[in-house]
């Protein structure tokens, strides 16, 4: 049975990594700092780690002569406090990167630890921890696992965790990294009330709106320290660009918003400057950002590219739900429309890789194969809902729950998927992609997810109910699970429901909010599920909530 484990720790945020003798203490000291602060207002981050590379990122304060161009030092060292600098130089930045600054230092040692800063007219900034790639043997693996930080929703303290938690070697951030609502948009009025209304104050669509936000989401404290404390691996989901983008369009973009493609271009190149990833190599495209993480003789990791170069337009309930009024309305629903072999979800180019890269890792034998993914891959159906809970929900017609409550309740009379814009709306791309890892030898997964705003621990299995690994799955940073809105008691309830109504649901809770910290060691995995007592005050607590432990007995996973 799962390994369950609940554990309690006080923090504040407000002191900026209070922890004696950490890290984030030193970066936080140096935060405080207002002249530091006015050179660098959103700080300085590292990400894209290779054995021999990492790239470095910071963004400077927009000088008053926007067309004069502006050098920045930098610096890396062996030492927090630089007594031992290995390399340094100066790079150009200017208007047309948005005064970013994108550093590729190479010629690094593999699975070192390196620290860094950036310089400005005199003002240093905050110091940077970094890591390479490990090489060789390799004993234990930590990851930190986030995704949808939506700022109007509350603080980053889930991130000033994350800096604290000296058990992660690298971050890995699933998507919605930001959101491009406008005030009036989802989390708008939590934002009000928090006084985090989203900048600029309009739903994002040109180059300077998404560069804008970008900036408004690294001005969070918790944030900032994030960075400078661990090396970010970072993919985007949907909200980067607008919520749930195809190659074609997004559903939250409409014709008099413009050419879709445009907003998309430039949603990209905001993202390219304002996140510490790699360019693309000459003649690449910034839409496919796929890549392999080599972790010594342990595990590789590929991220997966699922909205910009392969997926299909998604499938609406709103299209089909109100003509299926019997079970043979359903099945032909789930055959025909769902199941269509012709939409896909990966780029063919994608999919090659990811199989290329996972038959080199079962060639050299490495324990781990895991999945960086951004949207839920369990299959997962609406439980039906009990008379009593629909009664209790649906007092009135004004109660603003009941189109939702009715949704949900009908989804689950017929067994149809809770959502289709994750893999459950592309059954037949799920298939193919479980064969694709299939055929290069890959039969048991580790896949870590994001996108839903609620943790989640899930059983994988293919048509035939082959075993094809395991998904953990993280809350939000500050966005809210789904089902908050039907009160907690029956949030609980339905958590509860998924797990009993699905074979692929071990566990599941979407009344928090935090991160999933997972080791990898060679013969375990142990996921620990940290939930923030609170994201809109400063001061939290971190709970773990559940701990899972795999356990990987000669190639074969099974839970302990």
């Amino acid at each position: 049975m799962a390994n369950f484990t609940r554990r309690k720790a006080i923090v504040s945020l407000m002191s900026v990594g209070a922890a004696l003798g950490s890290f984030s203490s030193l970066v936080g000291c140096a935060i405080k700092s207002e002249e530091t602060r006015d050179a660098f207002p959103y700080g300085i981050a590292s990400g894209d780690p290779t054995r021999e590379s990492v790239v470095l990122w910071t963004r400077i304060a927009v000088p008053k002569q926007l067309s004069q161009a502006q050098r920045v030092k930098w610096q890396l060292a062996r030492d927090e406090h630089f007594s031992d600098i290995l390399k340094q130089g100066s790079v150009r930045t200017g208007a047309e990167s948005d005064f970013s600054v994108k550093m590729h230092v190479d010629g690094l040692e593999p699975g070192a630890t390196y620290y860094y800063r950036f310089e400005h007219q005199g003002v240093t900034s905050e110091p940077g921890r970094t890591r390479t790639l490990p090489a060789g043997s390799l004993e234990r693996l930590g990851l930190a696992i986030a995704s949808c930080s939506n700022y109007p929703f509350g603080y980053f303290n889930a991130y000033d965790a994350i800096a604290k938690d000296e058990r992660v070697d690298f971050v890995l951030h699933l998507g919605d990294y930001i959101y491009e609502y406008g005030p009036d948009g989802y989390g708008g009025d939590t934002g009000e009330r928090l006084g985090r209304q989203h900048f600029p104050a309009h739903e994002t669509l040109s180059l300077d709106d998404y560069r804008q936000r970008h900036a408004q989401y690294k001005s969070d404290l918790g944030s900032r320290v994030m960075h400078a404390s661990h090396p970010l691996i970072a993919i985007w989901d949907d909200h980067e660009s607008a919520n749930n983008p195809y190659m074609e369009g997004a559903q939250n973009h409409q014709e008099d918003e413009g050419d879709w493609r445009a907003r998309r271009t430039a949603s990209l190149k905001a993202y390219y400057e304002w996140m510490p990833v790699r360019e693309p190599v000459p003649g690449g495209s910034k839409e496919a950002l796929w890549r392999a993480f080599e972790f010594g003789d342990l595990a590789t990791m590929v991220t997966l590219e699922t909205r910009h170069t392969g997926r299909s337009k998604q499938v609406e309930y709103s299209d089909h739900l109100a003509g299926i009024t019997s079970r043979e309305q359903r099945d032909d629903f789930v055959r025909s429309v769902l199941g269509d072999e012709s939409r896909t979800m990966l780029s063919e180019n994608m999919a090659t890789f990811c199989q290329e890269q996972l038959k080199s890792s079962v060639k050299k034998k490495q324990p781990w194969h895991i999945i960086g993914n951004q949207i839920p891959m369990a299959r997962t159906h609406v439980p039906q809902l009990p008379q009593e809970l629909i009664d209790g929900l649906v007092l009135d017609e004004q109660n603003p729950v009941l189109e939702e409550v009715l949704r949900f309740k009908k989804l689950g009379e017929l067994d149809l998927p809770l959502y289709l814009d994750t893999w459950d709306g592309y059954p037949a791309a799920r298939e193919a992609f479980y064969k694709k890892c299939v055929n290069a030898g890959a039969t048991d997964l580790v896949v870590l997810t994001g996108d839903s705003h609620s943790f989640w621990f899930n059983k994988l299995f293919d048509q035939q109910g082959a075993a094809r690994g395991f998904e953990i799955g993280t809350a939000g940073i500050t966005s809210p699970g789904d089902f908050e809105a039907f009160g907690e008691e029956n949030a609980r309830w339905v958590d509860k429901a998924l797990a009993q109504t699905n074979q692929e649901v071990v566990w599941t809770d979407g009344l928090h909010r935090g991160y999933v910290r997972i080791t990898f060691e060679r013969e375990k995995a142990r996921a620990d599920y940290i939930a923030m007592s609170s994201v809109t005050e400063l001061n939290y607590e971190t709970n773990i909530i559940k701990s899972v432990t795999i356990q990987n007995i000669s190639g074969r996973l099974q839970l302990a």
